[in-house]
């Protein structure tokens, strides 16, 4: 059963809700799966299936009786064999991402969903998934054996164990001949070698970005673009290779997301802008304030930046064409106003006790055992002179026993 934000409850769903159960890398949403169909013969006979959790995916033509949803797991033709995957779509979607990538839905390209998945291809998928890391292992110290200049990434494994797929990286060209063969042998399967950049391994990968979240890479991103370092300088970003490079050692894909915006934002910027002519000498461009529609000049003179306005800028570039210096920068003061500190309020909704309440009762006991420590010095100096009092009390009493005796001494007769 799908999660409360799944298209139906007939099959897992997005899985991407609160039900736990995770969800596949390019996972799509099928937001057109409840859109009624009047006749069966007007279903879309594609569907998508992916592969390796959402790594790969491709399109399969369902010519069997069987109503497919997302989630199903599916038995599709293979090399020699078969293969299993789990259907990522179905229906109407479909249509829209064949129009996407221009691709026909009768194309005889398309390989053939040959049947639901049954428990014994479950447990065969399973048991050949389980291979996957031991053979990525042994096909690298293969690959370093044979002293070749490349890095497997990553193996893929048909379900029934006939086919693996390598994918590698390599700068250079490199002779898969006497390693194909070793990988047959040693693996007993039709070899494939597939190379992908440093981008698509970070997408097969996955990790954690500088923002905190997962790699778009390995989310939604399905296409890579070209990044350069213009893109940082449109931004007004530093050079710095280590702060705008990604986990793929590339730039980051995420420079030109908001590229599109700057440009936008840039061509109300004049050009040729980069120095200006005035009567203390020349001002050079030091960065443009696309938020704020300024542009920041300095001089030789002074380390100081001069913010000026786009139609100032403008202004001082026409009386330079006609040899006219200005005296003065029209300056736009820029006011920085700090948000006032305010003390933050909390509402005790649940019974939580507050940090100031804490504080209070932490002062009222330290002054109770403040004023117990004086109470019991106080006592102990009162027991002290008692008992002081007392030993001068029984030296004077002695004192005078000792006269009496000494009286009662001499009275007797002989003087005894």
């Amino acid at each position: 059963m799908g999660c409360s934000s799944c298209g139906n409850g007939r099959s897992g769903g997005c899985k991407g809700g609160s039900c736990g159960s995770g969800c596949n890398r390019l996972e799509v949403f099928d937001w057109l799966a409840d859109l009624p169909v009047a006749d069966n013969r007007d279903r879309c006979k594609v569907i998508e299936v992916s592969f390796n959790h959402g790594s790969r995916k491709d399109f399969y033509r369902n010519e069997t009786n069987h109503v497919l949803y997302k989630g199903d797991m599916v038995a599709v033709e293979g090399v020699n064999g078969f293969d299993v995957g789990q259907v990522s779509l179905s229906g109407e979607l479909v249509r829209l991402q064949l129009k996407k990538k221009k691709k026909a839905e009768n194309d005889p390209e398309f390989k053939r969903v040959l049947r639901p998945a049954s428990d014994v291809d479950i447990a065969k998928w399973k048991e050949t998934k389980a291979r996957e890391k031991e053979v990525l292992i042994k096909s690298r110290a293969i690959a370093r054996d044979l002293k070749l200049d490349m890095k497997v990434s990553e193996v893929e494994i048909q379900a029934d164990a006939r086919k693996a797929t390598f994918f590698y990286i390599a700068d250079e060209r490199v002779d898969f001949r006497e390693l194909i063969k070793v990988y047959a042998s040693e693996f007993k399967v039709k070899v494939e070698m597939r190379q992908i950049g440093a981008r698509q391994e970070a997408g097969k990968i996955g990790g954690i970005g500088t923002s905190g979240r997962e790699l778009c890479c390995s989310t939604w991103m399905t296409d890579f673009k070209s990044v350069n370092t213009n893109a940082a300088r449109y931004q007004n970003l530093s050079i710095n290779q280590t702060k705008l490079s990604g986990q793929c050692g590339r730039l980051k894909c995420c420079l030109n997301f908001e590229l599109d915006t700057y440009l936008d934002a840039l061509q109300y910027f004049p050009e040729n802008a980069d120095t200006l002519e005035t009567a203390r000498g020349k001002a050079f461009l030091v960065k443009k304030d696309i938020f704020r529609n300024l542009m920041w000049y300095s001089t030789s003179e002074s380390t100081k930046y001069y913010p000026l306005s786009i139609e100032t800028v403008k202004d001082i570039l026409e009386q330079n064409k006609k040899g006219i210096k200005p005296e003065t920068f029209e300056t736009v003061e820029i006011v920085s106003e700090k948000p006032k500190e305010m003390e933050a309020e909390y509402i005790d909704v649940v019974g939580q006790i507050s940090l100031r309440s804490l504080e209070r009762t932490s002062r009222k006991r330290r002054a109770r055992e403040k004023a117990k420590t004086a109470e019991a010095v106080s006592d102990k100096k009162e027991q002290r002179q008692m008992k002081q009092k007392h030993q001068g009390g029984g030296k004077q009493k002695s004192q005078g026993g000792q006269k009496n005796r000494n009286k009662n001494r001499n009275k007797r007769p002989g003087g005894q």
